[in-house]
C-alpha cells in the first residue's frame, strides 16, 4: 500500500518510459514546490529510499563568478532530501524542514547532482510516530565528482491541523 499521495503519483509515473517518467516527475514536483522549479531542479530518480536530483549551471542560478549560487546549492540539497522524506510521510502528517546547515567547502564546477537517502528504520519511525524529526542524509557533488558543500538537513513531521 502506498504511503501517501506523492508515493502514489510516483508509482503511476513509473509506468511510463523512463525519460518521460523523469520529465513528468520533475513537472509534477516542481508544480507543487515552485521554488524547486525556479531553481531548475530535475529529477533523475525518486523512491521511498532514495532521491537523485540535478541542477544545471544556467544563468538563472549563477553567481558573480559563473558557478551555481550558494543559495541554489542549498535549494538543491533541500529539494532532494525533502523529496525522499516526503515519500514516507503519511497523508495525515505535514513534512517540515526544521533546520538546514550548509558548509561551503569549495567552488562548484559545472552542474550539480544531489543524492538523498532514507533507510527502512527511518521510514518506519515516520509511519509509527505522530510527530518527530530526523536528519536526512544528502550529498551534493559537482561535475568533478567532488562535494562543494556539506549539508545537514533536519526534517520534521507533525499532524496536519484540521479545518
Amino acid at each position: 500500500m502506498s504511503r501517501n499521495l506523492l508515493s502514489r503519483v510516483v508509482a503511476q509515473l513509473e509506468r511510463l518510459p523512463a525519460p518521460l517518467a523523469r520529465r513528468a516527475l520533475t513537472l509534477a514536483f516542481n508544480s507543487q514546490v515552485r521554488f524547486a522549479g525556479t531553481g531548475g531542479a530535475r529529477f533523475e530518480h525518486l523512491s521511498a529510499t532514495q532521491a537523485i536530483v540535478h541542477m544545471a549551471n544556467r544563468r538563472k542560478v549563477r553567481n558573480h563568478i559563473g558557478g551555481i549560487h550558494a543559495a541554489a546549492m542549498a535549494l538543491l540539497a533541500e529539494t532532494t532530501s525533502g523529496a525522499v522524506f516526503g515519500m514516507n510521510v503519511p497523508d495525515d502528517k505535514l513534512p517540515l524542514l526544521k533546520s538546514m546547515h550548509v558548509d561551503y567547502q569549495r567552488r562548484a564546477q559545472g552542474a550539480l547532482k544531489a543524492t538523498a537517502t532514507l533507510d527502512a528504520g527511518a521510514a518506519a519511525r515516520i509511519a509509527a510516530e505522530p510527530k518527530g524529526e530526523m536528519v536526512v542524509p544528502v550529498r551534493v557533488q559537482d561535475e568533478s565528482g567532488e562535494a562543494p558543500i556539506a549539508v545537514t538537513m533536519v526534517w520534521a513531521w507533525v499532524e496536519k491541523r484540521r479545518g
